[in-house]
């Protein structure tokens, strides 16, 4: 092991989801070697991101405002809404030009394992959000694991008995993959969702 503020460094790193003590000990050389104000740049912007942004009043995604953008863009419908497990979903959404409605971040999905519950979650805010009678369609849009599908589950639960149509993303096979390696989840959930051509 090495001494003082590498090591130090390389521990902060290792603190960080995904990376391993080698891409932590990689990162703190590259670090080490990099330009001082390309270091300086990337400290001030971990600075930074801890004071300016926070998450939207409404939908929970990240913001610099009391709004994210989305939520302040009058032009979205706010009839349609999608549910999704972390602001990163967000992201993954809109990079398709598909979505023309408003978010809801709940933080998670229900993973009792490690103890996160509805309660643990942005639920409660989401059926005051739908207890105005405004949205028409929710759209359950949460990871395709045990987890995501366990609180799709809860939710649409939840929400069936206020008459608003709910609905969940598809999910079979990528395009370009091979029959022969799909797992039978995912294949079977291609039948499902097949569609008229």
């Amino acid at each position: 092991m090495y001494e003082g503020a590498i090591q130090d460094l390389i521990d902060e790193l290792g603190r960080l989801p995904g990376i391993g003590p080698k891409s932590a000990q990689r990162l703190a050389f590259h670090v080490l070697s990099a330009d001082p104000i390309d270091v300086r740049r990337l400290a001030a912007s971990l600075v930074k991101v801890k004071e300016v942004v926070k998450f939207c009043t409404i939908c929970f995604n990240v913001a610099e405002d009391d709004k994210c953008r989305i939520c302040r863009d009058p032009r979205r419908s706010d009839e349609i809404l999608c549910v999704v497990e972390e602001p990163k979903d967000v992201v993954a959404i809109e990079r398709t030009n598909e979505f023309r409605g408003r978010y809801h971040v709940l933080g998670g999905a229900i993973n009792p394992l490690e103890g996160v519950g509805p309660d643990n979650l942005r639920v409660r805010e989401l059926m005051q959000r739908l207890a105005d009678g405004e949205v028409k369609e929710l759209i359950l849009a949460t990871d395709p694991n045990t987890e995501g599908e366990a609180t799709a589950t809860y939710i649409a639960l939840l929400v069936k008995p206020m008459g608003i149509t709910v609905s969940r993303l598809a999910s079979g096979l990528p395009v370009g993959g091979d029959l022969e390696y799909a797992d039978e989840i995912t294949l079977g959930r291609a039948f499902e969702g097949r569609r008229t051509i």
